[in-house]
């Protein structure tokens, strides 16, 4: 079952349970994966791109919620919130910042960075190792406050 039929299915089910939260969250999914497709290559999208995806769209929601929560318009916030909680359950387990140094650690030594200015090196490594399964910014920001 591919991850477009994933939803598909999913959407049904959510509609026939009238479950509203993930039939909206869903549908947003099955928006993107649609405007991806047709976006001109027309080929199938890959596992790495529907994890961009998925992470784009968390994204977008996350920063709506906070603006929303920055005009005091907590109704509006709470929907993308309920979102992003769907979102999220098609996405790869985030690692934790522990786990994340460990593997930091190791790319460090194996790049051999030892400075601030080795950021790019250890950031490009890090970007491939992570992709799906940490946040850029925390690896960005552990990675800084490692090297400095």
């Amino acid at each position: 079952m591919t991850f477009e039929e994933k939803i598909n299915s999913d959407l049904k089910n959510a509609m026939l349970a009238r479950d509203e939260k993930s039939v909206r969250g869903l549908r947003a999914i099955k928006q993107a994966i649609l405007l991806a497709k047709t976006s001109g290559n027309g080929a199938e999208l890959a596992a790495a791109d529907e994890i961009k995806m998925l992470q784009k769209l968390v994204k977008q929601r996350k920063e709506s919620a906070e603006i929303y929560h920055q005009q005091g318009r907590a109704d509006l916030a709470a929907t993308e919130e309920e979102e992003i909680a769907i979102v999220e359950r098609y996405l790869p387990k985030q690692m934790s910042e522990e786990e994340i140094k460990l593997i930091l650690k190791e790319i460090i030594s194996t790049v051999g960075a030892t400075s601030a200015a080795d950021l790019g090196k250890v950031m490009g490594a890090a970007t491939k190792q992570f992709a799906g399964k940490a946040d850029n910014k925390i690896v960005s920001a552990l990675v800084k406050q490692m090297l400095s």
